[in-house]
């Protein structure tokens, strides 16, 4: 070694010492070649980690410059950085001029790019095959760029990951192929719960810095849609390398212009995806020389000296890597016992008990036996321990810490033993190690030891509770994320039904877990565990579950909102609420702010009947001709008929062998259609569940299917995502017509109720009409067009719509999109209702035969009821959001403007509705003493209506334009108006006086009357004035923001003003000088984070310490600080106006789904 080598060396010696593990240090410097067997275990006898590294560095410092290289990137690639660039100077020259590794070849820019990728270490004792992992780089280097998918598929066991890894541990591959980076995801056996988990956690990777987004995706659509942009901007021209892939449906959510590796036992899933695709198959056995060249390597001996044993040995292996691995690394610690071994494998005494894995490994099951025979006495039952461990799972060594109440060194000094012998393997990226088995030895583990894992799951738990509160885990724990993902999956292992009960109906733990993983896992275990949380409260488990769906959108905002005020808007019988309510009072004691929504008892539910019959999404259901049996099916592959009046189960049949998107009774209600992601369509006998026939001429997933409604020639129409439809004669074997014209996937069809017209539904967009007899296409529409005139926000611009219903005249069709439902008139393409209720994406709609009562059905389990007249009748009083507040002692009256322009009087507090009279009304007020109400229309006229007699007076002078903005006077004897013609009229409308406010130059956004005959006033021209409306004249002119002003307010003392703008920004002002005090809380580059969107009104409280400001939701913010208090969160969103009491209590206001909203602070 080098004398400057050398120095640098001993010069850092002491540091060294100190702080490395010396095991995985070892493991990289034998794969090198630099470092011994027999000298490896001469360190492992060293007492003390500090004693092993004083070793370790003993030897190295005898060795020669390449040892010191190797030793160098050993600590870089474990993740000592610190320590690795203490020894940088000391670097010889020989090894810089490749940059390489002398013996592996391997870069440290590969190294550094695989570590940041996750990519898994090479196994302890490695052997190449070249012509395969030569094979898997020249279908990488084919991809050129472009997005692809490249397959390694083969037997479990056989070393498809090991090759995956291998192949782009290779410098020029990664330069000239994929200069973005690699990024290995471990997906395994997964549900979308899982699915959603693996998505969230890799965009947490590839954003770090959150750039891109402050918040997890929320479901898989979301997910994928960030994934592609995160690999377009921030990761072009990368690599993701999925490992273990199982199901074809997992890749839709990777198919989205990536170049993909993918390891799989099944070739076929990629037949689901799109772009060019290449296949590497791997045989299932190791070659006889290289199992020899494996078994030479654990033993340290040359090939050609192998005993006759080891032959027969790599035959009764038969060939899989693994096993010939845990044999090796038996030899490598007995090296006489040749023919023991032997032996035992061929006498196949460990045979398994049951059968219930997917595989029937006996070889694996023999040298695992043998392996776990051959532990020592005082480690084999930490062995055994892990059977609790999940498939594809990388534990923290911190939970096994944990486990078994031993210090981190100790811990990982046992699971090291089993990494040596292959019974565990270690993700060893950076300084946290992680432990994980193969799914092969999950199966094992757990079938052996079957009768002892609920304890071994109670130990996990108890020693849990030793160490840790569920709700106080915080993310600088390393095992914090192992715990909120596994804690209720190991309780309800081990039976403990009452701790589970006591997590899951927990507002701390929703708040914890939701704030870092977002509400879809929590969502999915309360699916999961219901059999065991209806045990001890059904209404709560539902109270639970209900919240976090409800509130899933908002759940996964940054900042996280304060879940105990979401808890406080839930029904006064929902645990939820109690539970909010026992919180909210303590806080309230401590000066938080608290809210609650007083009137929400009046927003009814309008679902006449709920039931869950399927354990995963419900994609459809139908009535049956008489409309006493509902069908329904989903992505559990199951067809289920109850009854339509109870609910009670009649029949559930195992319909086919993928998700089942549609079902269809047949008019005489003999029959019941299904047709699934399988791409067949069956025919069911509807009372007897057998199967009746199956047609499969279909070349994609099929979508949709629908029986003619007349029995005298039955015709059953499908849809498919191959954009034909199909119709089909019963009589028939085969396919009668084929229908042609959509671009992209049938969604949906339905015949027209005379059979005469086939409507189609497609994701190109459109709706069409097919002519029945002749098969050919008779209208098209483009049904965007209708989305887009609803009063919607923009998002569901977008949205396609999934299907539609005729309504019995054939005159309306309703359709479904997102989680809404709407009502259409066809001839007038007008809406006549919607309805809401559901909490995820609505899959299907129906109508029953009568009309009365109509079937949806979601991804939120449920199939609800509804019933038609109720919900065009709650439609039909829809409230806009032109209205006024007058607050009265106890009383709140709400004056408001209802969707078909007529004015009506709310009590607050009852919820009791007085009709006033119909007009065109474009704004309107109350009166102080609820004398009068004032109101304006389009044609800039404004009337005054008395109460007491119905006496109307009308202004004589109108405004020019449409009157948006109407307020009394204290007095009640002066009307202020503004209008779009930039002008504020001031009517003494008992004296017929005018006085006109004109000096803003654009349209005046809003005003607010002041004390002594002062008023405030705002434009879209980014002023704020202030006026005398006795003179006319202005008396102070603020220019403010550079957009619109959209809202203003002056406090009490009439120091401070307050205004926000167009530009998504809210400021305080000091009134004398026009000086800027606080800039409310900036928004992130993600847009309107803080606010919601624009601030469209504010509100200062009477001592001027709080401001309330309306946006997207509602906030309250302390002035002094400029931070916020508390976020109430309405339904809907575009809040217009927030009208807040004298005493700062209670506030009002509607949203633009026509909620009211009466809220009260808690006290």
């Amino acid at each position: 070694m080098d004398a400057k080598a050398r120095n640098c060396l001993l010069q850092h010696r002491e540091a060294l010492e100190k702080d490395i593990k010396t095991s995985y240090i070892m493991d990289h410097m034998i794969s090198d070649g630099f470092l011994t067997i027999s000298e490896e275990e001469k360190v492992r006898n060293e007492p003390t980690q500090q004693q092993r590294a004083a070793m370790l560095i003993k030897m190295i410092l005898k060795k020669d410059n390449d040892s010191y290289i190797s030793f160098y990137n050993a600590l870089l690639h474990e993740g000592y950085k610190d320590l690795a660039a203490l020894l940088h100077d000391g670097i010889p020259v020989v090894s810089s001029s490749s940059g390489k590794d002398s013996v592996s070849g391997i870069t440290s820019y590969v190294r550094t790019v695989l570590c940041e990728g996750g990519v898994p270490q090479r196994p302890v004792v490695f052997v190449t095959r070249k012509k395969l992992v030569n094979a898997i780089q020249q279908k990488l280097s084919k991809l050129k760029g472009e997005p692809g998918w490249v397959t390694i598929h083969g037997m479990a066991g056989c070393g498809k990951s090991v090759l995956a890894a291998e192949a782009v541990r290779d410098h020029s591959l990664l330069e000239d192929c994929f200069p973005g980076g690699v990024h290995w995801v471990s997906v395994g056996k997964q549900d979308k719960s899982g699915l959603l988990m693996k998505l969230q956690n890799l965009c947490t990777r590839l954003d770090q810095d959150e750039s891109f987004s402050q918040r997890l995706p929320l479901n898989i659509e979301e997910a994928k849609d960030r994934l592609r942009i995160l690999m377009l901007r921030k990761h072009p021209r990368s690599l993701l390398i999925l490992d273990d892939v199982w199901d074809s449906w997992v890749l839709k959510a990777f198919d989205n212009q990536c170049q993909i590796l993918l390891t799989t036992r099944d070739k076929s899933v990629t037949d689901s995806v799109m772009g060019p695709k290449y296949v590497v198959p791997v045989e299932s056995s190791l070659g006889k020389e290289k199992g020899l060249e494996i078994l030479s390597l654990f033993v340290n001996m040359k090939k050609a000296d192998l005993p006759e044993q080891a032959h027969s040995i790599i035959k009764e292996c038969k060939g899989s890597p693994l096993v010939v691995s845990l044999i090796g690394a038996l030899l490598r610690d007995f090296p006489n016992r040749w023919e023991y071994y032997l032996k035992q494998l061929q006498n196949k005494q460990f045979k398994r008990i049951r059968k219930s894995s997917s595989y029937d490994y006996e070889a694996l099951d023999e040298a695992m036996s043998i392996s776990v025979e051959m532990l020592r006495e005082d480690i084999k039952y930490y062995y055994t321990d892990l059977s609790i461990l999940q498939k594809d799972v990388k534990v923290p060594t911190k939970v096994l810490c944990i486990l078994w109440d031993m210090e981190t060194e100790e811990v990982e000094d046992i699971l090291q033993q089993f990494v040596n012998k292959s019974l565990l393997f270690c993700d060893r990226n950076g300084k946290s190690f992680r432990y994980y088995l193969h799914d092969l030895q999950v199966d094992f583990l757990t079938e052996k030891n079957c009768s002892q894992l609920q304890d071994l799951h109670k130990k996990i738990i108890t020693q849990f509770q030793r160490y840790h509160q569920p709700h106080t885990l915080s993310l600088d724990q390393e095992d914090c994320m192992y715990w909120y993902n596994f804690l209720a999956y190991h309780m309800a292992s081990a039976k403990m039904h009452k701790e589970l009960c006591a997590l899951m109906f927990s507002l701390d733990w929703i708040k914890a877990k939701t704030e870092l993983v977002g509400p879809a896992h929590l969502i999915h275990e309360f699916v999961e565990y219901r059999h065991i949380l209806d045990e001890k409260d059904c209404a709560v488990s539902e109270n639970f579950q209900e919240f976090l769906s409800l509130n899933g959108h908002l759940l996964g905002r940054q900042p996280f909102p304060n879940i105990v005020q979401l808890g406080l808007c839930e029904p006064e019988t929902s645990e939820v609420y109690q539970q909010a309510k026992l919180q909210a009072k303590q806080e309230v004691d401590n000066g938080k702010l608290y809210l609650e929504w007083i009137n929400k008892k009046n927003i009814t539910n309008l679902s006449r009947l709920v039931v869950r019959p399927h354990t995963d999404a419900v994609y459809h259901a139908c009535f049956s001709e008489d409309g006493q049996r509902i069908a329904s099916c989903g992505a559990d592959k199951t067809l289920q008929v109850f009854k339509a009046e109870t609910g009670e189960k009649l029949l559930e049949i195992k319909a086919h062998e993928d998700e089942v998107l549609c079902c269809a009774f047949s008019t005489d209600d003999r029959f019941i259609a299904t047709c699934s992601v399988d791409k067949k369509v069956k025919i069911w006998n509807s009372v007897t569940g057998e199967l009746v026939h199956t047609y499969d001429e279909h070349s994609e997933q099929v979508n949709c299917c629908h029986f003619t409604n007349s029995s005298h020639h039955l015709l059953l129409a499908t849809g498919s995502s191959d954009c034909f439809l199909k119709l089909w004669d019963l009589n028939q074997k085969e396919c009668r017509n084929t229908m042609f014209g959509h671009t992209n996937s049938v969604n949906h069809c339905r015949f027209s109720p005379d059979d005469k017209l086939l409507a189609s539904c497609s994701a190109d967009g459109t709706l069409k009409l097919w002519d029945v007899t002749s098969a050919n296409e008779r209208k098209s529409f483009n049904v965007k067009q209708f989305f887009l005139n609803s009063e919607d926000p923009q998002e569901d611009m977008e949205v396609i719509v999934k299907c539609c219903s005729w309504f019995a005249d054939g005159a309306r069709i309703m359709v479904a999109a997102k989680n809404k439902i709407f009502l259409w008139n066809i001839d007038s393409c007008s809406k006549v209702a919607d309805c809401r209720g559901h909490l995820s994406w609505v899959h299907g709609v129906k109508f029953s035969p009568d009309g009365s009562s109509f079937l949806t059905s979601s991804d939120d389990q449920t199939i609800r009821l509804w019933e038609t007249k109720k919900v065009c009748k709650n439609s039909a009083i829809m409230l806009k959001q032109e209205v006024d507040v007058v607050f009265q002692e106890n009383e709140v009256m709400v004056l408001a403007v209802d969707h078909i322009r007529r004015l009506q009087l709310i009590n607050g507090k009852t919820g009791q509705i007085d009709y006033l009279t119909e007009a065109q009304v474009s704004c309107c007020c109350l009166s102080p003493h609820l004398q009068y109400i004032a109101f304006g229309d389009e044609n800039g006229t404004i009337k005054i209506l008395e109460l007491v007699n119905n006496r109307i007076f009308q202004s004589r002078i109108r405004h020019k334009k449409t009157v948006w903005h109407i307020q009394f006077t204290a007095d009640e004897k002066t009307l202020i108006s503004s209008s779009d013609d930039s002008a504020i009229q001031v009517w003494n409308w008992q004296l017929e006086e005018y006085v006109f406010l004109q000096a803003h130059q654009e349209t005046v956004k809003d005003f607010r009357l002041l004390k002594n005959s002062r008023l405030l006033s705002w434009s879209f021209d980014g002023t704020v004035k202030v006026w005398n409306i006795i003179t006319g004249k202005i008396e102070k002119d603020f220019v403010c923001h550079q957009g619109t002003v959209l809202s203003c307010d002056i406090s009490h003392d009439a120091t401070k003003f307050s205004s926000t703008s167009a530009d998504k920004t809210a400021k305080i002002w000091n009134v004398s000088n026009g000086e800027l005090l606080h800039l409310c809380a900036p928004l992130s580059e993600e847009g309107a984070a803080t606010h919601g969107g624009w601030v469209t009104d504010l509100c200062f409280s009477p001592d001027g310490k709080m401001l309330i400001s309306a946006g997207g939701y509602i906030k309250w913010w302390n002035v002094v600080t400029g931070e916020s208090s508390q976020t109430f969160y309405t339904n809907g969103t575009n809040l217009k106006k927030i009208h807040v009491s004298p005493d700062f209590k209670t506030y009002v206001t509607v949203d633009n789904l026509g909620i009211l909203y009466i809220l009260q602070t808690l006290e």
